[in-house]
């Protein structure tokens, strides 16, 4: 990915303004086994304590790097009960990226999060809805298919 996906000017911009990147060697085995990493490359989103709120492994071109760290953004805040900035990260992966397999998840999570928000259930079956209509077989589609019991 450091050669071809980083190098992208949007790729670099959002990581500017969002994370602080750290590259870990593989022969750096103490970091690689605490994050249990088996594989490269792996992505992980971390807070300044070291947990992981997102893990992705794989290549990624330029707007499915981007989505998913938007993603991964998105769970910080959803892990942190900040709601409303997880909201916007999940509708900004949504609308800014719907052709990426981060964009099912993120309704997933946007679902969960209004639900979270509100109380209202709704917007888990809004969410399924979604998911059925765009991703009808993500295992975003599969995880929220308990949803469908939910009257609209």
């Amino acid at each position: 990915m450091g050669a071809v996906t980083y190098p992208e000017a949007k790729v670099v911009e959002f990581v500017e303004k969002n994370f602080v990147p750290v590259q870990i060697p593989v022969s750096n085995t103490t970091l690689m086994e605490k994050y249990q990493v088996k594989w490269t490359p792996t992505l992980l989103v971390v807070d300044t304590e070291g947990y992981e709120h997102f893990r992705r492994v794989g290549f990624f071109d330029p707007d499915d790097l981007v989505a998913n760290l938007m993603t991964g953004k998105g769970r910080y805040f959803f892990d942190g009960e900040q709601f409303f900035e997880a909201a916007s990260m999940f509708k900004a992966v949504q609308d800014m990226y719907p052709g990426t397999e981060a964009a099912a998840e993120a309704i997933f999570y946007l679902g969960v999060t209004g639900y979270k928000m509100n109380h209202d259930p709704k917007a888990l079956r809004q969410a399924y809805d979604t998911l059925m209509e765009k991703y009808p077989h993500s295992q975003w589609s599969k995880q929220a298919s308990v949803y469908r019991l939910i009257d609209k």
